[in-house]
C-alpha cells in the first residue's frame, strides 16, 4: 500500500492506493477535505475487442450515502446515472482521451465512485485528478499526467476563487472547469455572465498555474507507486505497402474533397474509396470468392486512407487558405433566420447555418412544470429554465434505430441551456417555467451551437423578455507540424479531421458559456486567444443575422400559453385565502376556472388562458386579504339575520353586522321589514372593534328626510356599544340539566 498526504487549497490532501479495489489494473482512494473519490482502471488484456477505433468508458457515479442522504423515489437504491454524472464523466472522458497512444485500441474502463461528499470541495475535479494517477500507476499506457481545477469569479471581486463550492457557483460571474497538461489546456467547460475574452483568457492563465502544482503532486505519487507499461502495439502494415494505398489514394482523394456539397462530397468519397479498395484486391489478382482476405486486406488500408484525408485537409488550409467546402478560413457559412413556424407553439423558430439546421420550439408553463434535481446536496433544486437537444438520424440521412436519448444529446443540451441561462429573467420578472426543445433537423457540424441561435429567436418569438439575445459558434484547429491554423465555424469534415472543437456562446457584450475538446496533445495560450477572438467576430456576425429576424421578444406571450400572474399577500393571510378544508380557493377555481398556486411566503400564483378568468380569480383573491378601514363603503349580499341585525358579506369570507337601529332612519321593530336572506344592501363601516368585529350602517348612507336635519359625521358614530352575541345561544340554565 502507498499512502501519500499533503495540502492542497488548505486542506488535507491524500493519495493512496493498494488498500481498495486491489484486482483493478490501477485503483486511487482520492481525498481533499471530506470529499473522496474512488477511481479504478481496467483494460482487456486479451484485446478481444478488434476495433478501429479507441474503447474507452468513463462510468461516474455519485453515490447517496456519501452526503449521508437515501436515494429519492419510490426505489432506494442508485438507479442510471442522473444528467449530471452523465456530464462529470464527460468531463473525465474529454480530459484523458487525448492522453492515450494513437494506436492503442484496447477497451478501457475507467470507473468513478463519489463515496464521500462534504458539500464544499467539488469531487469532479477530484475525479479528474485521481483518474490521472489511477492510470498512471496502471499498466495501461497513459502519455503524461494532467491535472483540473476549478476556478470562480465572482462580482465585486477581481481575484479568482480555487474550487468554489456548488452554492458560491450559482452566484458566480465565471464559473470555469479547466483540465490540462503542464503545458497545454486539454478540456475547458466554463458558463459565465457575459465575461470578456480578456478576463477568459486570465483566468485560463490562473488555473494552468494551478495543474502544474497539482501534477508535480501526482508525478511524486506515481513514481512511488507506478507499475511498468505493457508496450503500445505497432501497426501490422508492411510500410511499402502503406506507401503504394496511400499514393494511389491521395490524388483521388483530393478530387473529392474539393466538392462542397456535404453529401455529394460524400458519395465521392465513398467512391474514391471503393475504388481504391477495388485496386488493392480484385485488380491485384484476389478473387471475389476470397473473402476473408480480401477482408483483411480491405483492414490494413483503412487506415491509410484515414490518414490520406486528414493530411489532404490541412494541405488544403495550410498551402491554398482553403476549406473542403470553399470557404476562408475566417469565412461562417450562409444563415438564414425564421421565427413563428409553428402555429400552436409557444413560440418557434428555425436556425440554419449552410447545412445544419436547428427547428426550436419554446413551452411556457408553470411552477408544477419545474424539474426537480436530486444530487448529493441535501435540499431539492428546481429548475425553471430547460432545454433539451434532440439529434434523429434523419438529420445526417442515415437510418439508426431510436432509442433513448444518448450522452451525446444530454451534453449538447447542457452547453446549449448554459450559454441561454443567463439570459433567462428572474422569477420575479416572468414567473414561467421555460422549456426550449432543440430538433437537428440538418446536421453538418456545429449542432449545438446553432441550438443556442435557434433558442434565442425561439425565445424572442414566445415573448420571453430575455435580457438580450446570444448566438453560438464552434471554432476548430488545424495542425501541421509546428504550424497551426484556426478555423471559424467548422464543419462536420473539420471537425473529424481536425484538432479542436472548441464552442463559444455568447452576446454582444460577452461570453456565456465555453466548451472545449481537443484530439491532439493540447492548446497553448497563444491558440486560446486567438480562438477567442476570432469567435467574437464571427458572433457578433450571427448576431446582426439573428437581429434581421426579430430584434426583440414579442410585446405579448402566445395566446395559447398560460397566462401567470402573480401577487404578494401577507403570509399570515395564507390561511384565509385557502380556507378551512380548502374551501376557499376551491371556490375561486370553481367560480374562475383558474388554477391557483399558493407559496407559504405568501405568493400567488394565478394562472388561466383567459385573461378575464384571471383577473377575476385576483380580485377574489384581493378581496379576501383586502383590510377593510373604517369609513369604506361596500355592496354586498345579507347572508345571515338575527332578531338584533342583519350580517353582511361585503367580502368573500368576510361579514360585518348592521345593527337594527342602523337599517333606517325610522325605528324598525323587525329587521325582515327591511331585508331578507340574499338581499344586496350598501353599508358603510362605522367601528372595527378590538376583537376585529366590523360594524355597519345602512341608515348613513340614506337620505336625509325632508325637515330632518342630518347628524354631524361624529354623531354618525355615536350608538350603544355593540352586544357580545357569543351567548346569544342562552346559557345552561336555559336548556335543563346536563343528561
Amino acid at each position: 500500500m502507498e499512502r501519500m498526504q499533503t495540502t492542497y487549497a488548505g486542506k488535507p490532501f491524500i493519495i493512496e492506493t493498494g488498500r481498495i479495489a486491489k484486482q483493478a489494473d490501477g485503483a486511487v482512494l482520492l481525498q481533499n477535505g471530506e470529499t473522496v473519490v474512488l477511481v479504478s482502471v481496467c483494460y482487456d488484456k486479451q484485446n478481444l475487442r478488434e476495433v478501429d477505433f479507441f474503447p474507452l468508458t468513463v462510468e461516474y457515479r455519485e453515490k447517496s450515502a456519501a452526503s449521508g442522504k437515501f436515494p429519492g423515489g419510490f426505489i432506494k437504491r442508485e438507479n442510471r446515472p442522473s444528467n449530471d454524472e452523465i456530464l462529470r464523466g464527460r468531463i473525465v472522458d474529454r480530459t484523458i482521451r487525448p492522453m492515450f497512444p494513437e494506436s492503442f485500441k484496447s477497451e478501457v474502463q475507467v470507473i468513478i465512485n463519489v463515496l464521500s461528499y462534504d458539500l464544499v470541495t467539488p469531487h469532479d475535479v477530484l475525479a479528474v485528478n485521481a483518474a490521472s494517477i489511477a492510470l498512471g500507476i496502471s499498466s495501461v499506457p497513459f502519455l503524461e499526467p494532467v491535472a483540473a481545477i476549478a476556478i470562480g469569479l465572482f462580482d465585486g471581486n477581481d481575484e479568482f476563487v480555487i474550487n468554489p463550492d456548488e452554492k458560491m457557483v450559482e452566484n458566480a460571474k465565471l464559473s470555469l472547469f479547466v483540465s490540462g497538461t503542464r503545458e497545454r489546456v486539454l478540456m475547458i467547460e466554463a458558463g459565465a455572465n457575459e465575461v470578456s475574452e480578456e478576463t477568459f483568457l486570465k483566468a485560463i492563465k490562473f488555473a494552468q498555474q494551478e495543474i502544474v502544482k497539482l501534477i508535480d503532486i501526482q508525478q511524486e505519487f506515481i513514481n512511488k507507486a507506478k507499475k511498468e507499461k505493457i508496450p503500445v502495439p505497432e501497426s501490422k502494415t508492411d510500410p511499402a505497402f502503406r506507401q503504394a494505398v496511400y499514393d494511389f489514394f491521395k490524388p483521388l482523394c483530393d478530387k473529392a474533397l474539393r466538392v462542397k456539397d456535404k453529401q455529394e462530397r460524400g458519395n465521392a468519397v465513398n467512391a474514391a474509396v471503393e475504388e481504391c479498395y477495388k485496386h488493392f484486391t480484385v485488380d491485384a489478382g484476389i478473387k471475389e470468392d476470397e473473402k476473408d482476405k480480401i477482408a483483411e486486406i480491405k483492414k490494413q488500408i483503412k487506415p491509410v486512407l484515414e490518414s490520406v484525408e486528414y493530411d489532404v485537409v490541412r494541405n488544403m488550409i495550410f498551402d491554398e487558405k482553403l476549406r473542403v467546402d470553399g470557404r476562408a478560413l475566417t469565412e461562417i457559412r450562409p444563415i438564414d433566420c425564421e421565427v413563428s413556424l409553428l402555429p400552436r407553439t409557444h413560440g418557434s423558430s428555425l436556425f440554419t447555418r449552410g447545412q445544419t439546421q436547428s427547428l426550436a420550439m419554446v413551452t411556457l408553463g408553470t411552477k408544477k412544470d419545474e424539474q426537480i434535481i436530486e444530487g448529493l446536496h441535501h435540499e431539492e433544486t428546481r429548475q425553471k429554465f430547460m432545454l433539451h437537444y434532440n439529434f434523429p438520424p434523419y438529420a445526417t440521412g442515415e437510418v439508426k434505430p431510436l432509442r433513448g436519448v444518448g450522452r451525446r444529446e444530454i451534453g449538447h443540451g447542457a452547453l446549449a441551456e448554459k450559454a441561454l441561462s443567463y439570459i433567462i429573467p428572474s422569477e420575479t420578472e416572468f414567473p414561467y417555467t421555460i422549456r426550449i426543445i432543440s430538433e437537428i433537423v440538418e446536421s453538418n457540424g456545429s449542432s449545438s451551437m446553432a441550438s443556442i441561435c435557434a433558442g434565442a429567436l425561439a425565445l424572442m418569438d414566445a415573448g420571453v423578455p430575455i435580457k438580450k439575445p446570444v448566438a453560438g459558434i464552434a471554432m476548430g484547429l488545424i495542425t501541421r507540424g509546428n504550424e497551426w491554423e484556426i478555423l471559424t465555424d467548422i464543419a462536420g469534415i473539420e471537425d473529424h479531421c481536425g484538432d479542436m472543437d472548441f464552442k463559444v456562446g455568447g452576446s454582444r457584450d460577452g461570453m456565456t458559456a465555453v466548451q472545449l475538446d481537443v484530439k491532439n496533445n493540447g492548446l497553448t495560450l497563444a491558440m486560446i486567444e486567438k480562438t477567442l477572438m476570432n469567435a467574437k467576430a464571427a458572433r457578433l456576425h450571427i448576431l446582426s443575422k439573428m437581429e434581421a429576424a426579430i430584434s426583440a421578444p414579442r410585446a405579448d406571450i402566445s395566446p395559447y400559453a398560460p397566462r401567470i400572474t402573480t401577487v404578494q399577500i401577507n403570509p399570515e393571510k395564507v390561511r384565509e385565502v385557502i380556507g378551512p378544508g380548502g374551501k376557499v380557493i376551491k371556490a375561486i377555481v370553481e367560480a374562475t376556472g383558474a388554477d391557483i398556486d399558493i407559496e407559504d411566503s405568501g405568493r400567488i400564483s394565478v394562472i388561466s388562458v383567459n385573461f378575464e378568468k384571471a383577473q377575476k380569480a385576483l380580485k377574489m383573491i384581493n378581496d379576501i386579504v383586502k383590510e377593510i378601514e373604517v369609513g369604506e363603503v361596500y355592496t354586498g349580499k345579507v347572508v345571515r339575520i338575527m332578531n338584533f341585525g342583519a350580517f353582511v358579506e361585503l367580502l368573500p369570507g368576510r361579514d360585518g353586522l348592521v345593527h337594527i337601529s342602523e337599517l333606517e332612519r325610522r325605528r324598525v321593530d323587525k329587521v325582515e321589514d327591511v331585508c331578507k336572506i340574499g338581499d344586496e344592501m350598501t353599508v358603510k363601516v362605522i367601528e372595527i372593534d378590538s376583537m376585529k368585529r366590523i360594524n355597519l350602517s345602512r341608515k348613513v348612507l340614506l337620505p336625509v328626510p325632508e325637515g330632518e336635519e342630518a347628524p354631524a359625521a361624529d354623531q354618525q358614530q355615536d350608538r350603544p356599544p355593540r352586544r357580545d352575541f357569543r351567548n346569544d345561544r342562552g346559557g345552561r340554565d336555559n336548556r335543563g340539566p346536563r343528561r
